[in-house]
């Protein structure tokens, strides 16, 4: 049996940005919130350095979010006397003994007394009487005799401190003496998410250590919590900077018999928090929480078709969620992306943003479903991209690997038509491409030119309008002579588009 998740949600002003569930800033927050909706197409522009050139170009990389250095040469001075003065408070606390609440009487030291407690009520007259003769007899004993035995059980009794010198939090020892690089990673977390303020950041990682040493969170990766809720919540691919992303998908909760099994009754809720817990410390395990490291996440909130406002459970967990994760995982999340967000999402401000602090919401983007994969292509590169979000990333693709799925780009001008071609020089081999053209709406062709003039184009495909509701193309030709294969797009929109596309060649097998 696994222990329950403790939930406090006891502090309104929390500084932490870990996940954030279905939590959108107040719509007239100023300089806090990029509002992904409201650029144009002038992106393309910057990408290609201009409009005058419309060659194929490797993607250009862009920063996604470059976490604050951990290296004390880059502190300033106040952080590092911050840093200092916690170790020191964290050193004294861990050798003092007084890191964790004292702990309470055992139950089954509380069970025997009580029972005690009962027998001596129960107690007959003549069990009374008897104790009484027994009390007279030991009374008649000489003196010395009653001091010795008065005095053994105190002679007997010995104070033993016990000093826990590997006290640690996500794996890493916090000990400072231990000179243990990671040690400032962490306490630099804490410390702003406090905004360095010393003892608040301490007295913070005193409730985070004793709600994970209450709350068991230490095994909890061990523990087979019988609950899959992989398809709302799960850890994919990473971003530019080498952050792990996690997806969460509400769209998952409009499926009735997986909104019970999470949020049914209350024990049902307490199991999906620590699920989400879990989670949480799967991600942890993929960062590097050295100097210079990553450490943190990115995380991407699909809002489509998730389950309206009023859904009163699901709020009430993800409420829950949001303090418990803020308030024990500090600074573990670099930037959250808000996608496919609805007419109504402001309306939720008023539910969680009272949880959130300015430095949280100053990592938040937000985007319209329109702008998803160009929103999510400045963060993180094409081929991390699922498919279902304009990008190239496939489950169980045994085509592409790392390594040979460079992505280059194309710019596209309103009412002009613009090639790719993938030579084959050799016959008998299987040419492989992905494309996907943002904001689609353009006419594509695909088609299998040979090298021999005297040999005939094959058509792959024929001449077809693409939707924005498309996704990414993917298509195979084996070609059985020597020649090309030629993607034509025409973009007849009053708009520029950006065109990504990536292709390998390979050996037919015999």
């Amino acid at each position: 049996m696994t222990a329950a998740v403790e939930v406090k949600v006891e502090e309104t002003q929390v500084a932490v940005d870990t996940e954030v569930a279905m939590v959108i800033p107040q719509e007239n927050t100023k300089n806090v919130v990029v509002d992904e909706t409201k650029k144009g197409d002038d992106d393309a522009d910057q990408v290609m350095n201009g409009d005058t050139d419309s060659k194929p170009a490797t993607v250009q990389k862009s920063s996604s979010y470059r976490e604050e250095s951990n290296f004390l040469s880059d502190l300033k001075e106040f952080e590092k006397k911050a840093l200092t003065e916690l170790k020191s408070k964290l050193e004294e606390a861990i050798l003092g003994n007084n890191m964790f609440k004292k702990d309470e009487p055992k139950k089954k030291e509380i069970e025997k007394a009580e029972k005690s407690v009962k027998e001596e009520e129960t107690e007959t007259k003549d069990q009374e009487i008897e104790k009484n003769q027994e009390l007279e007899e030991e009374m008649k004993k000489p003196d010395e005799e009653v001091q010795e035995e008065t005095k053994k059980p105190d002679e007997e009794v010995e104070e033993v401190v016990v000093v826990d010198k590997d006290v640690s939090i996500y794996g890493v020892p916090l000990l400072p003496s231990k000179g243990s690089e990671a040690t400032d990673v962490i306490l630099l977390k804490f410390l702003r998410a406090r905004d360095f303020k010393v003892n608040e950041a301490f007295e913070m990682l005193k409730k985070t250590l004793q709600w994970r040493k209450d709350s068991n969170i230490d095994s909890i990766l061990e523990e087979d919590l019988d609950l899959d809720l992989t398809s709302a919540f799960h850890m994919n691919g990473v971003d530019r900077e080498g952050h792990p992303v996690c997806y969460n998908i509400y769209s998952a909760f409009s499926d009735e018999e997986l909104y019970s099994k999470a949020f049914g009754d209350e024990q049902k809720r307490k199991k999906f928090l620590r699920w989400r817990v879990q989670l949480m410390e799967k991600g942890i395990q993929n960062l590097d929480l050295k100097p210079g490291g990553v450490t943190s996440l990115l995380q991407i909130n699909d809002l489509k078709n998730s389950p309206a406002p009023s859904k009163k459970d699901l709020r009430v967990a993800m409420s829950q969620a949001v303090s418990l994760l803020q308030d024990n995982y500090p600074e573990f999340v670099a930037r959250n992306i808000f996608i496919n967000v609805p007419f109504w999402y402001y309306a939720l401000n008023a539910l969680l943003s009272p949880f959130l602090t300015q430095r949280s919401k100053s990592k938040f983007v937000i985007t319209r479903p329109a702008k998803v994969t160009e929103t999510l292509l400045k963060y993180i590169p094409a081929q991390e991209i699922p498919i279902q979000y304009g990008g190239f990333k496939r489950e169980n693709d045994f085509e592409f690997f790392p390594g040979d799925d460079e992505v280059s780009e194309l710019i596209v001008k309103p009412g002009t038509t613009e090639t790719i071609e993938i030579s084959s020089p050799e016959a008998g081999g299987i040419l492989i491409w992905d494309v996907t053209i943002l904001g689609w709406e353009v006419n594509c062709k695909e088609e299998f030119v040979p090298n021999d003039e005297g040999s005939y184009t094959v058509i792959i495909q024929n001449k077809k309008k693409m939707s924005s509701s498309e996704k990414p193309i993917r298509n195979t030709f084996t070609n059985n002579e020597a020649g090309k294969v030629v993607l034509t797009i025409e973009n007849s929109s009053s708009k520029k588009k950006r065109v990504l596309y990536r292709y390998k060649t390979k050996k037919s097998v015999a």
